[in-house]
């Protein structure tokens, strides 16, 4: 190709110069593996990821997606405006607190092009999350997620959902496998919880049982007496400076290396809450681990696993 164009008149290759500078750069847009759709998210706060979901048909409204929320959860006003009626009421957790919600069941629950019918939702104010974002009137949890595989992938800002196993045949990387906490095995389908086993620094030899959270921006270690914890969590300093009332709830823990499967993270900056309420029922798993903390991170509810920055 060079020879050719050494070849060519100087008005004409000045030419062809200003045509390719004319010319606009194609881009090709990120797809998810297998060609699966995606659902086109927004980011907030580069933690939190947000699409369009329907209900029954009307939207769509803006909802977090949350694997470290068994529930979808829309807020009050919400369930106001699609003249949504209470059923009944569950407790609902967090790691600083217990409250009640109202519990009904929606006709469709969609997100792209996917569907499920008569889906559980829960009624709740959404206190910090729409402190972050007012946009935000709900919580897509794991009763809808489950029905799916996942791809997050921050880099590229791109969420796939998959009814088929099509995703996972084309991505590389250590498979590591859901873990079964024993307060789990009495609970209902709806309300699985995604956690697996890690080894932190801090804890020795002591596997540690973490919630996979796309619904945080950081990593927790929740107050325990569990053998193995208190030397670690003993070593906690309370934020200072200028931090919110929420910051206050947690102190920082020294600085973690993170082991899963035969990958190694480290530096890995974790907290542990210090404000907890008195009525909060003691958690089976040890923390969060947040998704954002990776690249990519598929999730098969499939096949019981994850793969963590995935090729």
């Amino acid at each position: 190709m060079q020879r050719a164009i050494s070849n060519v008149r100087p008005q004409i290759l000045v030419t062809i110069c200003l045509m390719t500078l004319a010319t606009p750069i194609l881009r090709a847009e990120p797809r998810c593996p297998g060609n699966i759709a995606s659902v086109t998210p927004r980011f907030v706060q580069r933690a939190l990821i947000v699409i369009p979901v329907k209900i029954n048909q009307m939207g769509p409204f803006d909802f977090m997606v949350d694997t470290g929320s068994q529930v979808t959860v829309i807020d009050p006003l919400l369930a106001a405006q699609l003249d949504l009626k209470a059923r009944g009421t569950v407790g609902l957790i967090s790691v600083t607190s217990y409250s009640a919600a109202s519990s009904t069941v929606v006709d469709t629950l969609e997100a792209g092009s996917h569907v499920i019918e008569k889906s559980s939702v829960f009624i709740h104010d959404l206190g910090q999350i729409q402190d972050a974002d007012a946009r935000i009137r709900g919580v897509l949890g794991v009763n809808f997620l489950a029905h799916f595989n996942l791809l997050i992938d921050y880099d590229r800002k791109l969420l796939c959902l998959d009814e088929t196993e099509v995703m996972g045949e084309k991505l590389r990387g250590e498979r590591i496998p859901f873990a079964t906490s024993q307060g789990q095995e009495a609970e209902l389908s709806f309300a699985e919880r995604i956690t697996i086993t890690v080894h932190l620094s801090g804890t020795g030899n002591r596997q540690i049982l973490l919630q996979l959270d796309s619904g945080s921006d950081g990593p927790i270690l929740y107050a325990s007496r569990k053998e193995g914890m208190s030397p670690l969590l003993r070593r906690a300093t309370l934020r200072e400076g200028n931090v919110s009332k929420a910051q206050r709830t947690f102190a920082v823990l020294p600085p973690q290396e993170l082991r899963i499967g035969r990958e190694t993270w480290g530096n890995i900056p974790f907290v542990t809450p210090v404000s907890v309420g008195q009525d909060i029922p003691s958690m089976e798993e040890d923390g969060i681990l947040p998704t954002v903390l990776f690249h990519r991170v598929y999730i098969s509810f499939a096949g019981r696993y994850v793969i963590f920055d995935p090729r």
